[in-house]
């Protein structure tokens, strides 16, 4: 009985010592604080275990959306006064306004959620006065000018 508590403590001993001895970092009494700070350049840094299972894009920099559902939403809803736009999440919020045409204001909000041209990419919300719905024909109505246009911005520029 006193071997087995005598080997929980030797195994719980060389972990602490082990643990103790990979905290290394410390500066050993050198008070020169500009020789211990880290090189955060790109070029200098290491990299870690994390970063391989982690997002390497930056989401300041990168924009995820598709170009040209972008500037046909923008288009296609160009009738409705922009409050909100926000390239790099893909949202489009606009205010009130009436279609050309039409007796009804509408509201819209577009996101593009994806850099493929694809209709799975785009989501739109449209609402009328005081948070009415709008009848899904209209919306789909309104999703299908917006992938027409997109289509006809891609064919223009060449990249069918």
């Amino acid at each position: 009985m006193k071997t087995v508590g005598a080997a929980k403590l030797i195994i719980v001993t060389t972990l602490c010592v082990g643990l103790a001895a990979c905290g290394g970092g410390g500066r050993g009494g050198n008070d020169d604080d500009a020789a211990f700070t880290p090189d955060m350049r790109p070029d200098a840094r290491q990299t870690t275990i994390w970063e391989v299972f982690g997002n390497r894009t930056n989401p300041n920099t990168t924009v995820a959306v598709n170009k040209y559902l972008w500037n046909a939403s923008l288009e296609v809803l160009n009738f409705l006064p922009i409050q909100s736009v926000d390239p790099f999440t893909g949202v489009i919020v606009t205010g009130y306004g009436t279609p050309p045409g039409g007796g009804r204001s509408y509201r819209a909000t577009v996101k593009i959620s994806d850099p493929a041209m694809d209709a799975r990419s785009l989501k739109l919300s449209l609402q009328g006065p005081g948070g009415a719905a709008v009848a899904p024909g209209t919306v789909r109505a309104v999703e299908d000018a917006i992938l027409t246009r997109a289509r006809q911005l891609r064919v223009r520029d060449g990249r069918l």
